[in-house]
C-alpha cells in the first residue's frame, strides 16, 4: 500500500514480539497456554491464545502459534488516545488483562461461570454464615450474598465496553500490516523522548501518537483502499519524524567538546551592559591630551 523504500534504518522493524526482551516471549506464552488452556480449536466461541505487548501508545495482540514459532504479525492492535489521562491508562491495563479462567456448571447446563465467581459465592456464603451466628438479620445478610457474585460475574463487561472508548481496536491483516509499520516507528520516538529534555524528541513522539490515533480512526471505519491517500500521507510523515529524531540523537550523541570549546561557549555573546565594570574599550584614535 505505502513505498516504504525511504524508510530510514536508524531503528529496528518491530517484526518480533519484545523486541528489546526476547526471553519474555516464552513467558507470556506459557502463561497464556495456562490460562486459555488450547492453541487451536474449532468450536464456534473459540478465542486463540493471545499475549498482550504493552506499550506507552497501546498494545500488539500476538497469536500464540501451535508449532512454537514465533508469530511474524500481531492478530490486532490497540491504540491509545493520545490524550489519555492517569486513569484512562487504566483502560490499557484492564483490557489487555489475562483471560478470566471459567469453569462449568454442570454437564447438563450450558454455559459457565468464572472461576472468580464461584471463589466469591463461597466467601459470601461463608461470610454471611458467620454474621447471622452473631446476630445480623437475615435481611441485611441474604442481599449481600446475591449480589456480590452476580457483580463479580456481570461487572467485567461494563468496565469493558468502558475501558474501549479511550481505544482504537483494528484488526485485518491489511490494516494490522500498515498500523504495525507505524507503531514500529512510534515505539523509535517514545524511546527516544523517554528521560530526554530536548524538546524536539518530546515533541515528535506526541504527534507520533496524534498520527497513530487517526490512521487507527480511518481504518477502523474504512477500508484501507478506500482510506489508502491519506494512510500513505501520514506514513510519510513518520518517516520524516523518524529521520529527524535520528539525526537530532546522532548531533547529541556527537563527540565531547573541547576544553577550547568550553572556554569559547562561557564567553558572552555580545557586549556587556553598561554599567557593570566589564564595558569593552573601544582603540583609541588619537592621541590623548
Amino acid at each position: 500500500m505505502t513505498d516504504s523504500r525511504k524508510i530510514t534504518s536508524a531503528f529496528p522493524e518491530h517484526r518480533r514480539p519484545f523486541l528489546h526482551d526476547p526471553g519474555r516471549w516464552e513467558v507470556e506464552r506459557s502463561r497464556a497456554l495456562r490460562t486459555s488452556g488450547h492453541v487451536r480449536d474449532h468450536s464456534p466461541d473459540y478465542r486463540p491464545a493471545l499475549v498482550h505487548e504493552s506499550s506507552r501508545w497501546g498494545w500488539l495482540a500476538w497469536p500464540v502459534p501451535a508449532d512454537g514459532s514465533l508469530p511474524d504479525l500481531p492478530l490486532y492492535v490497540g491504540i491509545l488516545t493520545p490524550t489519555a489521562t492517569r486513569c484512562q491508562r487504566l483502560a490499557l491495563r484492564w483490557l489487555t488483562r489475562h483471560p478470566a479462567h471459567r469453569i462449568a456448571v454442570a454437564p447438563c447446563i450450558p454455559g459457565s461461570l468464572r472461576a472468580c465467581t464461584a471463589i466469591t459465592a463461597l466467601a459470601c456464603l461463608a461470610a454471611c454464615l458467620f454474621a447471622l451466628r452473631h446476630g445480623l438479620p437475615w435481611e441485611v445478610v441474604w442481599p449481600a450474598m446475591l449480589l456480590a457474585p452476580l457483580l463479580t460475574e456481570c461487572l467485567p463487561a461494563p468496565l469493558d465496553a468502558r475501558a474501549r472508548q479511550h481505544v482504537r481496536t483494528v484488526d485485518g491483516e491489511a490494516s494490522v500490516r500498515y498500523l504495525h509499520r507505524l507503531t514500529s516507528m512510534q515505539s523509535f520516538l517514545d524511546q527516544a523522548a523517554d528521560g530526554s529534555d530536548c524538546y524536539e524528541l518530546r515533541r515528535s513522539a506526541q504527534v507520533g501518537q496524534h498520527m497513530l490515533w487517526d490512521a487507527a480512526n480511518l481504518l477502523q471505519e474504512h477500508d484501507t483502499r478506500v482510506v489508502s491517500g491519506a494512510l500513505i500521507l501520514r506514513e510519510r510523515l513518520m518517516v520524516q519524524l523518524v529521520d529527524q529524531v535520528a539525526a537530532i540523537r546522532a548531533c547529541l550523541s556527537g563527540p565531547p567538546a573541547t576544553e577550547h570549546d568550553r572556554g569559547r561557549a562561557k564567553s558572552p555573546l555580545g557586549p556587556y551592559l553598561l554599567g557593570s565594570g566589564h564595558e569593552r574599550r573601544r582603540p583609541s584614535t588619537g592621541s590623548s591630551t
